[in-house]
Order: C-alpha cells, then structure tokens, then sequence
C-alpha cells in the first residue's frame, strides 16, 4: 500500500507574461477567495520520484512524467493526498500502460479531455478519491456549455428539416386540391372564388413571392381577376332573378 499525491499547477505556459500573470490572479479570486475553481494543471505521484500528466502531442501517447512538482511549463501551486491504492508497484506500471494507450497525444482537448480528466480515470483506477471538483470545474463547465450550444444547433437544424417537410406535404397536398376542384364557369352561384384552373397554374408553376413588390402585383392580379368574374357573373344572370 502506498500513498497516492495530486500536485496542482497554475497554467502560466503562455507566451504573455500579462496573460500568466492574469490567470494567476484568477486562480487566486476564483479558487482561494471563494472556492469556486480556476485555471489548473495536475499530475498524479504514485511509487517513486515521478508524476503522471497527459498532454498534447502529435504522435504517440500524450501520457508523460516529471519529477513530483518540477513541471518547468507551469507554476506549482500545491499538493494533495487522495488516499491509499492497494495495487503493487507492478500493477501500478500495468495501469499506466493501459492507459499511455487510451490516451494518445492527438486526442487532447482543452475542456473535453485535458490533464485533469487523465488524472481523474488514473486515480479511479487506482482506488483513491477523485480531484477535488474545483480543479477542473472551469474545465467541466466549458465542456457542458459547448454541448448545450451542439445540441440547440442540432434541435434547430432538426426543426428546419421537419419543416421542410411539412411544407412539401402541404404543397403536394395543394397540387391535389387543385387538381381535383370542378372547373363550372356557368353555374355562379355554387362556383368558389377563385376557380380551379386558376389554382392549378398556380401551385403547378410554383408561385413563390419572395419579396414585397411580389406580394402586392400578385393581389392586385387577384382583384383584377375577381373583378373580370363578378361581372361575367352579372352579365350571365337570369333576368328572371331581378323579379
């Protein structure tokens, strides 16, 4: 049985030392002045003078080590005992195998899949306590905004493509209408509004307004239209009517 470390960094590994600087004081509001979280790089220390981390790289397993506190691209913040694994030193060196496989360099994803996600399954694995939440709470958080913002986009592309649909249905459903209303000029009195030849052109030539200018010379054909059968209608009725 053997002691399980986590050693916590301040991530300063940018070019800018304003930006290191910014994220430092960061780490000091969010994390030890309210205990929210912050900007972290971990490392699990596990038999022996190494600890485990996970990173980016663009061949081969992003898993490496260091010595415990000495990773020279962040600034060591403070360690923390998880508890006690059980597993030998021989099966400790298993678990790291399996998981420099898992966990290839090209894979690394700043709020998805970092170090600290690394860290976490690694000390899963071996038994002990999780990383306290605030380590990657930042992290966590990005992750789930990001899956929210995925999954509104999807629902909306969905949306659109169910409208679509529901638009060609009642197209075809139009066409048929149309092709089905009696054509009877004569007799006015049963006759709708807008006879069917007159619809059928116009779902068959697929009249779709796409500006206002559009809008307004289709209705004042329609007037025009209506206007040309309201007085065929009188001239067609049956003087017999006026009695």
């Amino acid at each position: 049985m053997t002691e399980v470390r986590l050693h916590i960094y301040d991530v300063t590994n940018s070019d800018s030392d304003k930006t290191n600087n910014t994220i430092v004081q960061i780490n000091k509001i969010f994390k030890d002045g309210i205990g929210l979280g912050g900007i972290f790089h971990s490392a699990v220390q596990v038999y022996g003078e190494e600890e485990w981390s996970f990173g980016y790289c663009e061949q081969g397993t992003g898993v490496f080590s260091c010595p415990p506190g000495k990773n020279p691209m962040y600034t060591y913040r403070e360690c923390i005992i998880l508890g006690r694994t059980d597993f030998s030193i021989f099966k400790v060196n298993q678990i790291l195998r399996e998981l420099s496989r898992e966990w290839p360099g090209h894979s690394y994803d700043l709020l998805s899949k970092n170090c600290n996600h690394f860290c976490d399954e690694f000390c899963e694995k071996l038994g002990v306590s999780k990383l306290p939440g605030w380590v990657n709470r930042f992290a966590n958080a990005g992750d789930t905004a990001a899956e929210i913002v995925g999954n509104t986009a999807f629902r909306l592309r969905q949306a659109k493509t169910e409208i679509v649909s529901a638009s060609k249905v009642a197209y075809r459903f139009l066409a048929g209408v149309a092709s089905n209303s009696p054509e009877s000029p004569g007799n006015t009195r049963g006759t709708p509004r807008f006879q069917g030849t007159w619809f059928k052109n116009l779902v068959s030539n697929g009249a779709k307004p796409s500006s206002s200018s559009e809008l307004e010379n289709e209705e004042a054909s329609l007037n025009r239209l209506q206007k040309r059968q309201d007085a065929e209608t009188q001239l067609r009725r049956d003087p017999r009517d006026d009695i």
